[in-house]
């Protein structure tokens, strides 16, 4: 059976898969990388996938999810961080990306140092997309070990994986020596749930096998948008919240797929898992503040302990398939 963990994107709200990866590493004894044959993120779930399938010193991982969710909380502040110089340069973030790239490189260069794609204790995939080429791009750690060409740093992964739009530049990644290179973005843009991506991919790689599927969210905004003030809006108005509305369209649309084809067996239980809390409160990608952090990981607390049955039941099927 191929055991599958999707992760979606959402910023700083990735604490919340990393506590729910933390209580499976808990119950299971056992870290991330060895309990699945696949992982898919996208943006911060893309951090994740490569924060726990780093090889550490003993060949074993680097980081626990617990060290992961400590990266939120201790390394949120310096990846969203912008002087005043910077905010009055972009005028606001309208005629620049809001954050420089200065805090994010020292963050992953502290984390990922020199350690390759090709090095990831399990299979990862990775969504991005390329601007000039105007196409889906994904970083697999399979292809970099069979193709040089392919197997980029971590670094260098991470950061085009989380360059979201606006808040971010594009990351230009060079390759054939320089001659060319890739101009990436957020894979979010199309697959803020990336489940259908590794569905697919671990369907074309490992043909005939079932499967076994976690897929875990950063939370749904819950913002209610009336329409007697929508019907009046424009582009301005639009701006913010269509966001919102097409990432959880399209991770919604992600869950309602792999529940069809993903049904329970009635020997081995079921075979797909969504973990997706509700926010009540709207919650920014950005938002690091040290409440807000303390807010999220409550949600995640009572995502875990509302699923807890459900959790026994998956680390059993982990254990054991």
């Amino acid at each position: 059976m191929i055991k599958a963990l999707s992760l979606d994107g959402g910023g700083i709200r990735g604490i919340i898969p990393a506590m729910v990866l933390a209580e499976i590493e808990k119950r299971t004894r056992k870290p991330v990388s060895e309990l699945f044959d696949l992982i898919a993120g996208t943006s911060t779930g893309g951090l994740l996938a490569l924060g726990l399938t780093k090889p550490g010193p003993g060949g074993g991982p680097e980081y626990t999810a617990a060290d992961m969710v400590r990266l939120y909380e201790n390394c949120g502040r310096e990846i969203f961080s912008r002087s005043c110089r910077h905010r009055v340069a972009s005028l606001g973030f309208l005629a620049d990306s809001k954050y420089p790239p200065d805090g994010m490189r020292k963050v992953y260069a502290r984390y990922f140092g020199a350690a390759r794609l090709k090095e990831a204790l399990c299979d990862v995939l990775l969504t991005a997309y390329e601007i000039e080429l105007r196409t889906p791009f994904f970083f697999r750690s399979s292809r970099a070990r069979e193709i040089p060409e392919y197997d980029y740093t971590m670094q260098d992964v991470a950061f085009a994986a989380t360059a979201a739009p606006t808040y971010f530049s594009p990351y230009k990644i060079d390759i054939e020596g320089g001659s060319r290179y890739y101009a990436l973005i957020d894979g979010g843009v199309y697959a803020n749930n990336p489940g259908m991506c590794l569905y697919a991919e671990a369907r074309n790689t490992r043909p005939g096998k079932d499967m076994l599927m976690v897929s875990l969210g950063t939370g749904q905004q819950k913002t209610v948008f009336p329409y007697a003030e929508a019907e009046k809006w424009g582009l301005a108005g639009w701006a913010r919240p269509l966001m919102n509305i097409v990432f959880d369209g399209v991770s919604d649309t992600v869950d309602y797929q792999l529940r069809l084809l993903l049904p329970a067996s009635i020997h081995d239980g079921p075979r797909y898992y969504r973990l997706q809390p509700q926010m009540r409160q709207e919650s920014q990608l950005d938002d690091v503040s040290p409440e807000n952090i303390k807010r999220l990981k409550m949600i995640a607390r009572k995502l875990i302990e509302h699923y807890s049955t459900s959790l026994d039941r998956l680390c059993h099927q982990l254990l054991h398939h």
